[in-house]
């Protein structure tokens, strides 16, 4: 098993970013490009989800971890930040329905297993797992 690991700051212009290491990552594990965009999708939904949804700024920092196995890909995206400080300047969530319902509503239509809540220091995670179907 592989693990990989990214800390990101809370900005919001650092998604693309991470969107475009995961689709990497994935793409060289062996998805085809159809589950590549799932996974690029549903992680970008929840680094919105847990650096931006619920909270009146943006996260300070959260980590993205990647666990790579034959058959599957977990990702695990984590607040590491217990307030939420970077100022909003165009408030992007203003209008989202019951702060990120819509984010896990996506997630869970393009992975096989979603996980969230919080850990044992109270800050919210997002756990994905997308199994690789052409290796079956």
């Amino acid at each position: 098993m592989d693990r990989l690991s990214l800390k990101i700051p809370g900005k919001p212009e650092y998604i693309k970013g991470t969107r475009l290491f995961i689709g990497s990552v994935a793409a060289n594990a062996g998805f085809d490009v159809e589950q590549c965009e799932d996974i690029k999708t549903a992680v970008s939904e929840a680094c919105k989800n847990i650096s931006c949804h619920g909270s009146s700024g943006f996260s300070e920092e959260y980590e993205v971890i990647c666990l790579l196995e034959t058959d599957k890909i977990t990702v695990t995206v984590t607040d590491l930040s217990d307030s939420h400080q970077i100022e909003k300047l165009n408030k992007p969530c203003k209008h989202c329905p019951k702060e990120g319902d819509l984010s896990i509503f996506i997630i869970r239509s393009l992975v096989d297993d979603i996980e969230f809540g919080n850990n044992e220091n109270g800050l919210k995670y997002i756990t994905m797992v997308k199994r690789n179907d052409s290796k079956n």
